[in-house]
């Protein structure tokens, strides 16, 4: 029998939470194979230590998905430990799959450093880039592969958009909670105020937007918008708090 989950595969399952749709997870998904591998577990313990942080998701349980039962008490926390400081927990799953992987985190993660200097600068670029990676996977995921305004649902055409830019809150970089999954056009539109979500998931289109839209077609598919629900997440729902930032700014522009 293997020992206890010890503190750091804990937080490498957290990891691999994160970047599954949780109605997805299962001992035979290619995801939970390839961390069960690295991890050298079995893909069931995996899935099984997944389930168990499912059972700490509240939105989960109000989407009627309902996680393991029981669970550790290291899981409670590390999910606390994520939700105090997202930006450094998600850093340091990254870190320790490369550990457990043998590897370095440029090739565990897929990102180019190709074009970054060496020293200190480089460690922070590299530390970005693997959050944001991160980020986008969890934001991803958490939507269902679909964009939260308009629908579309090819991976390709979506964007993992922050709700606070990255460069006004350091800590919230990697919280899922301060993303929404929107398309390129949607993604630029809210980047720019050009479109707002309130506190209360209603979607706002600027009168700037809807005036400066020759097309017919395109404008009244705009205005069909107006006030409606966002499609809101399985899990990770976009923070009330964040909103209203964004959605001050936006009544201030």
């Amino acid at each position: 029998m293997l020992n206890k989950w010890t503190r750091e595969e804990t937080i490498i399952a957290f990891n691999v939470y994160c970047k599954i749709p949780f109605k997805d997870s299962g001992k035979t998904h290619p995801t939970i194979i390839k961390y069960a591998k690295i991890l050298g577990r079995s893909p069931s313990a995996l899935n099984m230590k997944i389930g168990n942080f499912g059972r700490l998701d509240p939105k989960l349980k109000e989407n009627g998905i309902i996680g393991l039962d029981h669970g550790a008490k290291m899981e409670e926390e590390v999910w606390d430990e994520f939700y105090r400081d997202p930006d450094r927990l998600a850093f340091e799953s990254e870190c320790l799959i490369a550990k457990f992987a043998k590897k370095d985190i440029e090739s565990t993660t897929g990102i180019d450093v190709s074009d970054l200097p060496k020293g200190k600068e480089r460690f922070a670029i590299v530390k970005q880039r693997v959050n944001q990676s991160f980020f986008r996977s969890a934001v991803m995921c958490s939507y269902n592969y679909r964009c939260c305004i308009s629908g579309v649902s090819n991976p390709e055409l979506l964007e993992a958009c922050h709700i606070i830019d990255w460069k006004e809150d350091a800590t919230n970089r990697s919280n899922p909670e301060n993303g929404l999954c929107l398309n390129p056009l949607f993604h630029k539109a809210y980047d720019n105020y050009l479109i707002t979500i309130t506190p209360d998931y209603n979607i706002i289109i600027s009168e700037e937007l809807i005036e400066n839209t020759e097309d017919k077609t395109f404008k009244e598919y705009l205005l069909g918008l107006q006030n409606k629900k966002l499609v809101l997440p399985n899990r990770f729902y976009p923070k009330p708090d964040f909103l209203d930032y964004h959605y001050q700014k936006y009544l201030k522009k």
